[in-house]
């Protein structure tokens, strides 16, 4: 082929090829806006040469040809191939190298194993052993004219980690390639959409000085508004005054220790924005252990950024799971509007956050680079997963310790898990901004916590019908439901579970509200969901044994708004008879009837340093239950990563959960037409989030197989959405429902 021949990276409408796109241009400009992601964190060199490296395949006479219809062709390996042989003068070009091979290689099949074969990839070291003439197209030297690379490479100014080897780099690959998927992936849309005649201009998001303007705004009318709780209203603004006043301080790890009704949610956003300011740090990410309530946090920042509000947050959260679409540009398009994190307020799940953290796809690790130089708040930080505990903790440190991240605990229950709690490898240099948390409990102090045995359904049917208004939780949903069926001679009898769709429960919430505004009987009997910020205020609330924790946010629905004394707001802990407890949960509720033995105030920080001291010592290794920390340190010398077995291994949610969609009313009837006809799916899928129960495959299968399930494919994409026909197994108090005599009525759904 000769030399001066044009070489092009995309191919588009002209037949004289005037509008395709030239392969110089693409490869400069990716190198160049991976460079700028990369500048955050000091690694803009590696990222740029990734960029300028990942298509290198295409200087070949036989990829051009697939731009014209011809077969598939490698284009990724060649990069890879190019940069390891090309910088081998020391050990840290080698190790440099390695880096720049895995993502180039990657850059569409996502990171693989080094050496141990994986799911379907090919390892690194197989696609480095492919040679250039029978293995690979032999690439034009032309592009050495109009590719120039740097004849060394510099390695970035991270600090090596220093309690787990290898982690750094591992988090270093993963955030050159997050630079790389996400600068071809928007250098790629950018050409197509000006081929299309697509020019509009996107509005720049809103800057954090602006937002923090109308956050202080809205907290200012907060504090001039009158209330009948006015004492908590001053413990709550010298809480956030006190928390705002500790964001001059460096960037690093906190915690705002405050118990629940202290405004917590609010006062971390208050510092976050603060703090990001005076570190000149680019984002908040507020991460939530719970999908049902992100949309609820959500509203809350919008409400208080004002007009601002709509633009500046972003609910990123993996209702329609992503691992169920088997195409990958597929799945970019379906998740387009939020795969690269670039609002200033992002608001998303634990399992969204940490998962994208040890992935290794680009669909989930495109958004990484984006995490870089933000303020984390992790609300309920206990929830962290036990058997992930270790390597969760090890990220965390990683992006305080290299990537300019600030990292708050939020919790009324905090975990002790800094070296000062004699955690081994824990964190260090904490800084707490909440006022004498200590304090702060006495002063909150709203309940008093009484163990009170065993309680058969009949004793707690019972105490139902003697108390007009109280909150019975339990540990799994068909006890909720049984429960639930047998109160129904009762007043006011209701029920929430994850079998009901959001939209319904927050219909059955706002019933629940008004009849406890207004003194009428109200019994409420719910699964846990309803202990993680759901703002319900009870005089009294019985808790099936589980952990301390769980019973510490059953506390916060009793007594929440202060209206009674400690003494007359009971929280009553009890041994279920008749229902036998998840291993799990037996195992954290013997640690909390042993701290309950040690500590007369169930609810104090040291009852609750003492009780998660209680559980990592007998935890132990399985702190790291499937060795993920091993997985790094014995990669650490040879930079042998198995990044899919990592990926695998690290899974925040053990069952695979699918979503149904409930057609629960008339909107969600008309959204589920639109779906069947639509050309973009994105904002229907938002409006759809309300009316989805998530379900275990085997459960969905089983619909299916009986009948009760259509799938609904939009035009253009060709992924399927399960659409539950018709509300008869649909219960109009208590959800999806099992019981209905046509369906299998031995399947048995479990919390």
């Amino acid at each position: 082929m000769d030399s001066k021949q044009t070489y092009f990276a995309h191919s588009g409408t002209e037949g004289d090829e005037s509008d395709w796109q030239r392969l110089d241009d693409h490869l400069l400009a990716v190198g160049l806006v991976a460079g700028e992601f990369a500048r955050v964190f000091g690694a803009q060199e590696l990222a740029e040469v990734a960029g300028k490296l990942h298509d290198l395949g295409k200087y070949s006479a036989r990829y051009q040809q697939r731009l014209r219809g011809g077969s598939s062709v490698d284009h990724a390996t060649a990069g890879a191939k190019i940069a390891v042989e090309k910088w081998a003068a020391n050990r840290l070009e080698v190790a440099l190298a390695k880096i720049l091979a895995f993502v180039i290689a990657g850059h569409h099949a996502g990171l693989a194993n080094a050496v141990q074969k994986g799911d379907k990839r090919r390892t690194l070291e197989q696609r480095l052993d492919l040679q250039f003439g029978s293995d690979l197209e032999v690439l034009d030297d032309l592009w050495q004219e109009e590719i120039a690379l740097p004849a060394t490479l510099t390695a970035p100014s991270l600090k090596p980690g220093k309690k787990i080897a290898g982690f750094s780099m591992a988090m270093l690959t993963r955030m050159i390639y997050s630079c790389l998927v996400d600068a071809d992936y928007l250098d790629t849309q950018h050409y197509y959409e000006k081929l299309e005649g697509n020019t509009v201009q996107l509005n720049e998001p809103p800057s954090l000085g602006a937002l923090n303007d109308a956050f202080q705004s809205y907290m200012d009318g907060l504090r001039t508004q009158s209330t009948t709780y006015g004492s908590i209203n001053t413990l709550r603004n010298h809480i956030l005054d006190h928390a705002v006043a500790q964001s001059g301080l460096a960037a690093g790890l906190f915690t705002l220790t405050v118990p629940t009704g202290g405004g917590k949610t609010l006062t971390s956003m208050a510092f976050a924005l603060r703090h990001a300011l005076q570190q000149e740090m680019r984002r908040i990410i507020y991460v939530i252990p719970y999908t049902s309530i992100i949309e609820q946090n959500a509203a809350v920042f919008r409400r208080a950024f004002g007009a601002l509000g709509t633009e500046a947050v972003l609910e990123h959260h993996s209702a329609f799971d992503d691992r169920s679409i088997k195409d990958e540009e597929t799945r970019d398009k379906l998740r387009r509007a939020s795969e690269n994190w670039s609002i200033p307020v992002v608001v998303t799940t634990a399992v969204q956050f940490f998962e994208s953290l040890f992935a290794d796809r680009s669909s989930q690790c495109r958004k990484l680079h984006n995490i870089a130089g933000s303020v984390i708040i992790l609300d309920e930080a206990q929830m962290i997963p036990l058997t992930l505990l270790r390597p969760i903790m090890a990220a965390i440190d990683e992006l305080a310790l290299n990537y300019r991240c600030s990292v708050v605990l939020c919790t009324a229950t905090q975990p002790a898990i800094q070296q000062e709690n004699d955690f081994y490898n824990g964190f260090e240099q904490v800084r707490e901004i909440a006022p004498e948390p200590e304090k702060l409990f006495t002063e909150l102090k709203r309940v008093t916590v009484h163990h009170v045995g065993e309680k058969d359904d009949t004793a707690l049917h019972d105490i139902l019908a003697q108390h007009e208004q109280m909150l019975l939780i339990v540990n799994n949903r068909r006890h909720a439901r049984a429960l639930y069926e047998a109160a129904a001679d009762l007043d006011g009898v209701y029920h929430l579970t994850t079998l009901m769709c959001a939209a319904h429960r927050q219909q059955v919430l706002a019933e629940v509200r008004q009849r406890l505004c207004d003194g009428l009987p109200c019994r409420l009997v719910s699964t846990s969901l309803i202990e993680c910020g759901v703002d319900v205020d009870f005089p009294f609330v019985m808790r099936a044994e589980a952990g301390l924790d769980s019973v510490a946010q059953a506390a916060g629905r009793c007594n929440r708004e202060g209206k009674r004394s400690a003494e007359d707001s009971e929280v009553w802990v009890f041994a279920p008879v008749g229902w036998p407890t998840p291993p799990s949960i037996k195992f954290l509720a013997a640690i909390m009837r042993e701290t309950l033995r040690h500590h007369d105030d169930a609810l104090s920080t040291a009852a609750m340093t003492y009780y998660f001291q209680r559980i990592y010592a007998q935890m132990g290794n399985e702190l790291d239950k499937h060795r993920l920390v091993e997985l790094h340190t014995g990669s650490a010398k040879s930079l042998d990563f198995p990044f899919q077995d990592i990926t695998k291994q690290f899974r925040m949610i053990d069952s695979y959960m699918l979503p149904l969609i409930v057609p629960f009313d008339g909107e969600a009837e008309k959204i589920i037409e639109r779906l069947h006809y639509a050309e973009h799916i994105g904002g229907l899928m938002r409006r759809l989030q309300p009316y989805l129960v998530q379900i275990p495959e085997q459960a969905l299968q089983t619909l299916c197989e009986t009948g009760r399930v259509e799938f609904v494919q939009p035009q253009r994409f060709a992924q399927q959405f399960p659409v539950l026909i018709g509300l008869a197994l649909y219960d109009d108090r208590a959800g999806l429902s099992w019981k209905n005599p046509d369906f299998i009525s031995s399947f048995d759904l479990v919390l």
